[in-house]
């Protein structure tokens, strides 16, 4: 799964790494080491402009947790923060979505908590680790968005539409399997034009890309468990534990 994630890498960058066509400056985000569910987050889509007819590759920022565009409140966001690769196709809360409104989640890695046995009498305690690619790259993570009108507000109010997005999620690669058994489904850059195809609406065909590339390309560390606050935000989270004070190795 993916419950928090770290976003640092400059919009500028990612503009030149994802090949983006429009981007308004002004729409930008602060870097943080801690991106918890209903927070915002960039991600990579393509659409075509109001008035216009082709889609162009856009870096927007979206709102973590998907509300369905049928849903009658917001409070469902907190609950889909992820879909499953392998029910996303049917299931009513995404189906749209996966047949048109995919996007690409650039993440600089995401944080997951192992569950370690219980000392003596004591509670199971949880081991978070910080997950990322090898060579240092933004993680693409597979997505989707939606929008979702707020029918308590009028049409031209500035929050009477919200954008949110979800990380879709697979079966975790061997190395990641002892920490947790499912992970963030991250795309090859082979497939990132399909993926993004509003065109390709065929749910056989887009579910054919939900390959995630072959192991070896992601790394892992222990961390210390102070991101299991949201109030904590900085680089420190992603410090990997030395000998004395990790609490547990692969």
């Amino acid at each position: 799964m993916c419950g928090r994630f770290v976003s640092t890498t400059r919009p500028e960058d990612l503009v030149d790494h994802f090949g983006i066509q429009q981007w308004d400056p002004t729409e930008t985000l602060a870097p943080s080491w801690n991106v918890a569910p209903t927070e915002s987050a960039f991600a990579v889509l393509d659409r075509a402009p109001k008035g216009e007819r082709e889609p162009v590759r856009q870096l927007r920022v979206l709102r973590w947790g998907l509300v369905p565009a049928w849903s009658r409140s917001a409070d469902t966001a907190v609950k889909m923060i992820n879909a499953r690769a392998d029910t996303v196709h049917e299931k009513p809360a995404y189906r749209q979505a996966f047949a048109s409104r995919r996007c690409l989640l650039p993440v600089d890695g995401y944080y997951e908590w192992q569950t370690l046995p219980a000392e003596g009498r004591g509670r199971p305690r949880k081991q978070p680790y910080f997950v990322s690619r090898v060579d240092g790259a933004p993680l693409a993570l597979a997505g989707l968005y939606e929008f979702w009108r707020d029918r308590a507000l009028p049409p031209d109010h500035p929050d009477a539409w919200l954008v949110t997005c979800t990380v879709v999620t697979t079966d975790a690669e061997p190395m990641l399997a002892p920490i947790h058994e499912r992970m963030p489904l991250f795309l090859d850059p082979s497939r990132f034009d399909a993926w993004l195809d509003p065109a390709l609406d065929e749910p056989e065909e887009v579910r054919r890309l939900l390959v995630p590339p072959a192991p070896g390309e992601l790394r892992a560390h222990p961390v210390g468990a102070a991101v299991g606050n949201i109030r904590n935000n900085g680089p420190e989270l992603v410090r990997e534990l030395n000998d004395e004070d990790r609490t547990t190795l692969f």
